[in-house]
């Protein structure tokens, strides 16, 4: 079945968004370094994580941090730069991939941590590296429907466990190149955190008015990547064509109602050089529009576009039409409109 799902929004604002990054920094020779005696065994050249992925680094918790305690501080300063108090937040939604256990939800500690009123709505949305943008659009819902005044929308990753894993695994005899090569998008993971508060734009008119946007499904590829803490294993020729032909159809038929041919900035999910470049070709977009920050962050999962969207705050101007793009393993598509 084709077609869009399109959601329009009249009264909600991105009243600020903020990131909390691991203060250590794990470069993509260090990681090759450990993979040394497979890569030798497997004849792979070295630098493959820097040439192929376009990854030179990416940053774990150090000992002493931890993404659900990075995911509170990044809340905290959101909340303190839209100025609005933990008790009038009405509603807090995760979108973590990351979680210690099934259950309860990641949303209960991270409501506490922040300080939430026993009112706030809370839980946990999962959608893949699509999770921020969900979020954000459920959230928008909430708030034009009158249910609540202000939402917060918060991702916290952890990558550490998976690729400490995958070095193990990838480490035996029995791995051969094709194993190897299906976890390789695992090496490229990055941990960090981020927060967003969402407020009436009636109430706050020097907010970024969140416009709406479009979703898209193509389901059909929903075992193209798959992953636990014990992995991610995936078909990356497959996944690339998969979403790219996902992604244009999803351009072309929004292109009736929206027009995103010259936006001020591409806001995209942060995967590889490859994926970047794929996007940037059969979208037509421009590619001094499109900010990257996997080179040194990697990929932070759900986290990346709200990273990059702070990263590129500076040369952010009221007026600037911004656009939220990326596909999730599934898979999913979504793009989602700001007028800064």
């Amino acid at each position: 079945m084709a077609g869009n799902a399109t959601t329009r929004f009249d009264n909600v604002s991105l009243l600020s968004v903020a990131s909390t990054l691991p203060s250590r920094v794990t470069t993509s020779d260090e990681i090759e370094d450990r993979l040394a005696t497979a890569l030798s065994r497997l004849r792979l050249p070295g630098g493959l994580l820097q040439r192929v992925a376009g990854v030179l680094e990416r940053r774990n918790w150090a000992t002493g941090e931890s993404s659900d305690e990075a995911t509170v501080e990044a809340g905290r300063q959101a909340l303190a730069e839209a100025a609005v108090d933990p008790g009038d937040v009405g509603l807090l939604i995760n979108t973590s991939v990351t979680r210690k256990h099934l259950e309860p939800s990641v949303a209960v500690r991270l409501h506490h941590g922040l300080g939430l009123p026993s009112s706030a709505i809370n839980f946990d949305v999962a959608n893949a590296c699509l999770g921020f943008v969900s979020g954000m659009s459920l959230a928008a819902n909430m708030i034009e429907a009158g249910q609540i005044r202000y939402a917060m929308v918060v991702n916290g990753e952890d990558a550490d466990e998976i690729q400490d894993n995958t070095i193990r695994r990838l480490l035996r005899a029995d791995v051969g190149r094709d194993g190897f090569m299906s976890e390789f998008a695992s090496l490229t993971l990055g941990s960090g955190s981020a927060a967003a508060v969402l407020g009436r734009a009636d109430e706050h008119p020097a907010g970024h008015r969140i416009l709406g946007g479009v979703t898209r499904a193509a389901t059909q590829f929903h075992e193209l990547c798959v992953g636990s803490v014990d992995g991610m294993f995936t078909d990356a020729k497959a996944l690339l064509k998969g979403g790219l032909d996902l992604v244009v159809s999803a351009w072309k038929e929004a292109s009736s109602e929206w027009d995103w041919s010259a936006m001020d900035h591409y806001i995209t999910h942060q995967v590889s050089s490859v994926h970047t470049g794929a996007i940037v070709k059969a979208a037509r977009l421009d590619r001094a529009r499109v900010p990257v920050t996997f080179p040194k962050y990697g990929n932070v999962g759900p986290a990346s576009i709200p990273i990059t969207l702070v990263e590129q705050g500076p040369s952010l101007e009221k007026g600037h039409r911004v656009l939220l793009m990326g596909v999730g393993s599934g898979l999913n598509t979504a793009m989602m409109e700001l007028a800064w």
